[in-house]
Formats: structure tokens, C-alpha cells, sequence
């Protein structure tokens, strides 16, 4: 390495002091702004809350405004209709009691008069349609479009759009009349200076009223009642339930929505005079204009905090680092083989249990000696397994061509005898023990050169069966009865089905060979384990074996039988085919009560 690169690191090198003011800093950071965070919520939700409760009142009062304003012409609007209804009153003087309503209930434009739903009477105030050019037949188009009368129609409001000239609505009731069975109605036409006075009452606040169509009545907007438009700022959501009024039974409903990239809050409102929908809306960013001066006290609190906490963090960084240099220098007298070296105790704290550490470490640095030889035992043990390994193939190769003759054999005497002859069964057997044999063989030079299994989906039950058969009669004359429990429908699994009968032929000899010539029982058994395992037991009712056994019967070379009798390979091939098929096998046993090994396998 050149000099720059080291001088580099020497000058990026932290001290443990700094490192500890450094997490002392951001630990107390962290803290206050999670501190200034947490009160800056509450806060936004506090002043949220109230805006929301601000606009429900605005839209509760604007509606009843709107509603007294709307009964007030629905009182004049009945004045009307009786007045044109009454028969007895001469022409001239009921036209002149027309003309004197006009002139006292000055926004009303015209009336038309409807019994049965067909027109009676209309009358128009003609002075001021004639300050604002507006011919009576504008009038009559347009309520013919919105009030398309039945007998009986109820009480309605509609934008009239007559444009700038004449902003009015149009107002539909029923009329009472005493002795009068007929349905009687008044459709009026009225200016909406008073209405829209309401929505122009709040520089902040947005208020608007939606008619019986669900247009425009009145807006801070003035195009938009003039254009008669629906309010197209609101979601279509939104809108399809003021139409609908699916409000509940509250009297004002608040909920924010999205309009034209902004977050609102809105309150809507019913009003109770021809089913009218009154909204109120503001800007939800509103809520946390006045939060910015809070925030500006507390992050002057937060500077505070670490400028004290930097303070205090040195001073105590001086007391943690001062026995660590005390370590450092005595683990350099260990690295150059001083292992007496021993460090003062001075407190009960994490540094002291670090001292007191240190001491034993350099007591044990022998047994540390003791257990590298055995580390070099176990090197010396697998190099065994290797040579193993090499002489296993080598042997392997040898007895393959004799199998192969005898396999050759065994089929052309199979081809030549007659079908009824009883050695057929016995030459079949021969074939099929010979080429099991073969398999074996060269999956023994395969795991000599580490070469994997070839899986294919076999049947668990076939399997055990098929071993059961080998060894049945070997088991037989050792005086052991042999016990089979198959679970029915298991499902397949993904394994080398040959290496799985050799795992199992090899456990049920093991276990007859335990039982040294006494009379005793193997049961194999199968059966499912949850959704994805098959699960195979092979149980004995021989000696056992204690715990200390249990622990090495998997090593390679691991032997309890006398010499001779055994090469301590069996259980150790049968453990790595296992792993081998991503399985498990376990072992439990007490001295006494017999062994049983479990074989888990997955599901293919």
C-alpha cells in the first residue's frame, strides 16, 4: 500500500470520543423530531377537526338562510296564486292588486297560474322586464322547458338561465286553497340578488346552492350560475351523491375531496325548501397555516438540546473510552505471547464484565490449544472419508463387470424358459436383485464423484415393499417378525427410489443385528405429514441405545458392533442420501425401550 492511501485513512480515522457525541447527537435528533413530528400531527388534526366543524356551522346557517329566503317567496308565491284564483274580485281591481305585489315584492318577474296542470293565467311585471330587454316569451320558453306540469306537482327551484341580464330562479309550489278540489300551482320567475348575496357573504369560504336539476343556483362564481353548469369541481363521485342526498340523518355532512389538484373540505347541507343542497367548501391546506410558528418555537428548543447534549456526551465518552485504551494496550501484550497480562476491575458496569472477559480469555488460551487438536482430529477423520470414497469407486468398478455377466445370464435364461416353469419367478427375481445391485453400484461411483441422484416421482409404499421383500427372509430366520402400516393414497414423492430402499434395507438389518439373535419385531410404517411431507418409520423393539450413542451413530467410521461385524459407513451413507433428497432423518431411542428412526421426505 503507497503512503497516500495510508494517509488518507489516517486522516478519515474517528476517534471512539467522537463516535459517541456523534450517536449521542443523532439519538437526541432523532428524538425531538420525532417529538416535533408527533406535536405537529396533533396539531394539523386538532386545527383539521375545527375547520371541519367551521365549515359544517357555515353550511348549516348559509342553508337556513337559503330556506328563509326560499319560504319567504313561497309565502308570496301563495299570495299570488289566490289572488289570481279568486273569482269574485273584479278584473281591474285584481290587476291592480297585481301590479301593487310587484311593486312591494320586487323580485318577482312573472307568474303563471296552473290548475289541473294546464295553464290558466300568466302575468308579467312589465317594467321590469323592460329595463332589462327581456320579452315575456323568453320567460314562457323557459318555464316550459323546466316546469313541465302534472296535477299536483310539488314544490321545485331551478337556475332559470336567462344570462346576465335577468339572473332569476324558478320557483314552483302548490297553492292552498280552502274549498278548492282541484290541484291549483303557481310557477313564478324571480330575481337571485338575495340568494346570491349569500354565496359572496365569505372571502375564504366557497358557498354554492345546488337547484332541484342539480345545476348552479347561486356561486361566488357568477359564470357559473349564468352558464348553468353543474359543478363540475367536485368529483363525479361526490356529485352523484348531492344529487342523490344519501346523507343520513344528520342535518350537514363534512368530508374532503380532491378539486383541481387541491385538497378541500366540504360540508353540504340540505335545505329544506324544495330538497335544495347547500355546500360549503375551503382549502384543506388552511388547517396548517397557523402551525408554522409552533414549529419554529420548537425546532429553537431543538438546537438547544444539542448543543447540551454535545456537552455532556464528551464528558461522558471520556469516562467509557479511558479502560478501553487500558484493553487495547494489554490485548497488544497478548498478541506478542504474553498471556499473563492481566487488566484492573475497576467498576461492576459493561466495562468491567469487558476486564473481567479479558482475564479468562487469556486463563483459556490452553484449552483453546486442546481443541485445536481435536479440530485436527476431525481434518484427519474426513481425510479418511475422502480415501474412502476413492477406494469405494475403485472396488465398485471391479464388482460392476461380474454383475453385468451375471446380469446377461440371468436374462437369456429368462428368454429361453417356458413361461409355466417355477424357476421363471426365481431367474425374474435374480434379473431384478442383479440390476438393483448395478444401481447401486454405479450410485456409489456417482457419489465418489459427487454426482447427484436421479429423481423421478415414486410411489412411498412401492418402495418400503420392495425392501420389506428383500429383507424379509433374512429377518425371518433371526427369529425378528417384520410389521408393515401403509398409509393408502399417499401422495408421490421426487426421490431415487434405489437409494431410498437402500436407506431402508439398511436400517431394518440394523435393527435385526441389534437384537443379537433374540426374538423381537420391525415395523415400517408410512403416512402423510401436513401438506407437503411423506413420513417413514422404521421401529424396533430391540436394546436401544443411550443418548451419548444417539449423538454419533450419523459419523462416518462410527461403529457399536465388535470387529469385524461392521465398517461403521451404513448410517452415514444413509444420512448424506437423505440430505441428499432435501429430507431429514432423527433418531429416538431409551436403553431398554427400543429405537425408532423417521425418515421425512417432501412431497413432489
Amino acid at each position: 500500500m503507497s503512503a497516500a492511501p495510508r494517509a488518507a485513512q489516517a486522516r478519515v480515522r474517528l476517534p471512539l470520543r467522537l463516535k459517541i457525541v456523534l450517536i449521542t447527537l443523532l439519538l437526541i435528533a432523532g428524538v425531538v423530531g420525532a417529538i416535533t413530528f408527533t406535536m405537529a400531527n396533533l396539531f394539523h388534526s386538532d386545527k383539521k377537526a375545527y375547520i371541519h366543524d367551521l365549515t359544517a356551522i357555515m353550511a348549516l346557517n348559509a342553508a337556513e338562510e337559503a330556506n328563509a329566503l326560499l319560504q319567504g317567496y313561497q309565502e308570496r308565491v301563495q299570495v299570488f296564486g289566490r289572488l289570481m284564483y279568486d273569482p269574485a274580485l273584479p278584473k281591474r281591481e285584481k290587476a291592480a292588486l297585481l301590479n301593487g305585489l310587484f311593486e312591494d315584492f320586487g323580485e318577482f318577474v312573472a307568474i303563471t297560474l296552473y290548475e289541473n296542470g294546464v295553464e290558466q293565467a300568466t302575468i308579467y311585471d312589465q317594467r321590469a322586464l323592460a329595463d332589462v330587454a327581456v320579452a315575456p316569451a323568453a320567460l314562457d320558453a323557459v318555464r316550459l322547458r323546466l316546469y313541465p306540469l302534472e296535477a299536483g306537482a310539488a314544490t321545485g327551484v331551478f337556475n332559470a338561465g336567462l344570462g346576465e341580464a335577468l339572473p332569476a330562479l324558478l320557483l314552483t309550489s302548490p297553492v292552498i286553497l280552502p274549498n278548492v278540489a282541484a290541484p291549483v300551482s303557481v310557477a313564478a320567475f324571480i330575481r337571485l340578488d338575495a340568494l346570491q348575496r349569500i354565496a359572496g357573504r365569505s372571502g375564504v369560504f366557497r358557498i354554492f346552492l345546488l337547484d332541484s336539476a342539480g345545476k348552479v343556483l347561486i356561486d361566488r362564481d357568477p359564470a357559473h350560475v349564468l352558464q348553468l353548469k353543474s359543478p363540475d369541481w367536485l368529483p363525479a363521485k361526490l356529485q352523484a351523491r348531492l344529487r342523490g342526498q344519501r346523507w343520513g340523518q344528520t342535518a350537514t355532512s363534512t368530508l374532503e375531496f380532491r378539486s383541481a389538484g387541491t385538497e378541500m373540505i366540504g360540508a353540504f347541507a340540505k335545505v329544506a325548501t324544495a330538497g335544495l343542497m347547500l355546500g360549503v367548501q375551503i382549502p384543506k391546506s388552511t388547517a396548517y397555516l397557523t402551525a408554522r410558528e409552533l414549529l419554529d418555537d420548537l425546532a429553537g428548543v431543538a438546537v438547544g438540546l444539542l448543543l447540551l447534549a454535545a456537552l455532556l456526551s464528551l464528558l461522558w465518552a471520556r469516562q467509557i473510552t479511558r479502560p478501553v485504551v487500558t484493553l487495547a494496550r494489554a490485548a497488544q501484550e497478548v498478541g506478542q505471547g504474553r498471556f499473563d497480562v492481566q487488566v484492573e476491575v475497576r467498576s461492576n458496569d459493561e466495562m468491567g464484565a469487558l476486564a473481567r472477559s479479558f482475564n479468562r480469555m487469556t486463563s483459556e488460551l490452553q484449552a483453546r490449544e486442546a481443541a485445536l487438536k481435536k479440530a485436527q482430529a476431525a481434518l484427519i477423520q474426513s481425510e479418511k472419508m475422502s480415501a474412502f470414497g476413492q477406494l469405494s469407486a475403485g472396488i465398485a468398478h471391479e464388482v460392476k463387470n461380474p454383475l453385468a455377466g451375471i446380469l446377461g445370464y440371468a436374462q437369456l435364461a429368462l428368454r429361453k424358459i417356458d413361461e409355466d416353469s417355477p424357476a421363471k419367478r426365481h431367474l425374474a427375481l435374480i434379473e431384478k436383485e442383479t440390476k438393483r445391485c448395478k444401481v447401486i453400484i454405479e450410485n456409489l461411483m456417482k457419489f465418489a464423484r459427487r454426482e447427484k441422484a436421479v429423481k423421478a416421482r415414486i410411489d412411498v409404499n412401492a418402495v418400503v415393499e420392495a425392501a420389506c421383500d428383500i429383507v424379509a427372509h433374512q429377518l425371518g430366520l433371526n427369529r425378528v417378525r417384520l410389521e408393515q402400516h401403509l398409509a393408502e393414497k399417499l401422495p408421490p414423492i421426487m426421490a431415487d427410489g434405489n437409494q431410498i430402499q437402500q436407506v431402508l434395507m439398511n436400517l431394518m438389518i440394523n435393527a435385526q443385528q441389534a437384537m443379537d439373535g433374540e426374538p423381537g419385531t420391525v415395523t415400517v410404517s408410512t403416512a402423510p405429514l401436513g401438506d407437503d411431507r411423506i413420513v417413514i418409520t422404521v421401529q424396533d423393539d430391540g436394546p436401544g441405545m443411550p443418548e451419548d450413542i444417539q449423538a454419533q451413530i450419523f459419523e462416518p467410521f462410527f461403529t457399536t458392533k465388535q470387529v469385524g461385524q461392521g465398517t461403521g459407513l451404513g448410517l452415514s451413507v444413509s444420512y448424506g442420501i437423505v440430505r441428499d433428497h432435501e429430507g431429514d432423518i432423527k433418531v429416538t431411542s431409551r436403553p431398554g425401550q427400543g429405537a425408532t428412526f423417521t425418515l421425512i421426505l417432501p412431497r413432489a
